[in-house]
């Protein structure tokens, strides 16, 4: 699993994060909620090492992985797909893909899962990314990481300006995933249905502090908005 223990973070003298604590299961989903500057971003960034954290521990499988660079966090099983569906936008869906594989020795392979995950891509690969919608962007992006063979993927904002039938896609894709049974979810995420529908588990940010957090599911969404008055 992933944990991140009392985290502290922040830019320059501006301490965003203040002693936070969650934990991402090996086989489920933790979603983080909170509104536009919460600090949800720069969390995830602390997580993946992008951000140095000024005091706490980053946790993953049971090694501290605090002072390590993000490609280290990386090569041991962690992935990281930014908010804003990132990609190479002058490269085809298939050259993005083949980006991440070169080098892997079961490379066409992992290529081939992500595109069983995401059939929709299979009628894009001669498309340049930059052409494609902006669920198909995310469904690249999310690809692209998992051709990483993660342990825990990360995820900012992974439904922000998709249409509803893609964000159906996406949360299919996690379900099964995780429904595998080797791989832990942490999601960012403002539709609340959405995340609570994935997660096991629920956290909610304010002034980058943990004010609210509980069980997953649809059942804990008003106690959801309620707490984030809503």
């Amino acid at each position: 699993m992933l944990q991140l223990i009392d985290v502290r973070t922040g830019y320059g003298r501006s301490q965003v994060i203040h002693n936070v604590s969650i934990e991402v299961p090996s086989d489920g989903v933790a979603a983080v909620m909170g509104h536009n500057g919460a600090g949800k971003t720069t969390l995830l960034r602390a997580a993946v090492g992008l951000l140095k954290c000024t005091s706490g521990k980053v946790v993953l499988h049971g090694e501290d992985v605090t002072k390590m660079r993000p490609s280290a966090r990386v090569k041991r099983g962690l992935a990281y797909v930014p908010q804003g569906q990132q990609s190479f936008g002058q490269l085809t869906t298939a050259e993005n893909l083949q980006v991440v594989a070169d080098g892997r020795k079961n490379g066409k392979q992992l290529i081939d899962e992500q595109l069983d995950l995401f059939p929709a891509l299979k009628e894009l690969l001669t498309r340049r990314a930059g052409l494609l919608s902006g669920g198909q962007r995310q469904q690249l992006a999310i690809a692209r990481a998992l051709i990483t063979s993660p342990k825990i993927l990360i995820l900012d904002e992974p439904t922000e300006g998709i249409q509803p039938s893609v964000v159906a896609e996406i949360e299919a894709a996690i379900t099964a995933l995780t429904s595998r049974g080797d791989l832990g979810v942490l999601l960012v995420e403002q539709h609340i249905g959405f995340a609570l529908e994935s997660a096991q588990q629920y956290y909610i940010l304010e002034a980058g502090r943990v004010t609210s957090s509980g069980t997953g599911g649809s059942a804990s969404e008003a106690d959801v908005r309620a707490a984030m008055a809503i």
